[in-house]
């Protein structure tokens, strides 16, 4: 093996360039965030592939952030059964949420879990990138079929002016992940035609990438996949999923409330419950919590009517 190839265990991605340059590629493995999401949700397994796919593809756009505080929110909105589902991801972190985790559908006749019949086959994918900037950059594309790679490969292409292939993928077995993953391949500007078809000519290889995944190590399957086109490993992140909530945090959400439903709590004097949607934390205020809420909510108001 390639000694810049030597094996990592664990959740990671790899960046990679192909033929001096002319292409890039991520590859990432990501079972232990999409089990770690599918045990926060208590998802049923096509809602654990969808999630799994969603924040593998979030991840390899965020994993090209570099800034700190960087991250970029994709939203499915679909009209499917799961409803709209979001990731947030940011250069090694990601998580996730959607409407309706428990959803069960009947497996495709192939055999497989029917992620494009939960997510549905119409409605719109949108990319919000927060870059630090007074205004965050916003893609949206049409739904190309609910599965998700094609999605996203369709918002390179389109939003981003970059043909790009995309393989994402979920294994599952019962409520158990055994492999999730995702595979992206973008000729850069100047890649010569030849070069290009040969990636054609390998894509039926790695279509299957959750299998791919479990039947071999991700640095394994690079070399394979990409033998003969000079693969070259420039970097590799450690991947997990981390949810950004804090008590504070839910503060701020309830001080923008504003101060007559911070009143209307405190009337009802049975105080108030927060929960996040990433990871279903709850957040308690007591009366007594919400009547200092209230003063920072007041003070707040007063201030942006000086």
């Amino acid at each position: 093996m390639n000694p810049q190839f030597e094996r990592h265990s664990g959740d990671e991605m790899l960046h990679l360039t192909l033929m001096d340059g002319q292409v890039r590629v991520l590859l990432c493995e990501t079972t232990l965030l999409t089990q770690r999401a599918a045990d926060l949700h208590d998802a049923s397994p096509v809602a654990a592939a969808a999630m799994g796919r969603l924040m593998a593809g979030s991840l390899m756009i965020g994993v090209m952030l570099k800034g700190q505080g960087e991250n970029v929110s994709v939203t499915i909105r679909g009209d499917g059964p799961l409803g709209p589902l979001t990731a947030v991801a940011d250069h090694d972190s990601v998580r996730v949420t959607c409407i309706d985790p428990h959803v069960q559908l009947p497996l495709r006749p192939d055999g497989k879990l029917d992620v494009g019949g939960a997510v549905g086959h119409h409605g719109r994918m949108s990319v919000v990138k927060d870059m630090g900037l007074r205004d965050p950059y916003v893609g949206q594309i049409e739904l190309v079929s609910g599965e998700i790679a094609m999605d996203f490969a369709q918002y390179f292409t389109v939003s981003e002016q970059q043909p790009s292939l995309v393989a994402l993928g979920v294994l599952t077995s019962g409520e158990h992940v055994l492999k999730a993953g995702g595979l992206l391949i973008q000729p850069l500007p100047g890649c010569e035609d030849g070069v290009i078809d040969q990636l054609e000519l390998r894509s039926p290889m790695f279509a299957d990438i959750s299998r791919e995944l479990a039947a071999a190590p991700k640095e394994e399957l690079a070399e394979g996949w990409f033998r003969g086109m000079n693969p070259v490993l420039l970097d590799r992140t450690p991947l997990c999923y981390r949810c950004t909530c804090s008590r504070d945090r839910m503060e701020r959400v309830m001080i923008s409330l504003g101060s007559k439903e911070l009143s209307d709590f405190i009337a009802k004097d049975e105080g108030a419950k927060v929960q996040c949607h990433f990871c279903n934390t709850v957040y308690s205020f007591s009366t007594e919590d919400l009547r200092d809420l209230l003063a920072r909510a007041s003070a707040k108001e007063q201030a942006g009517e000086a």
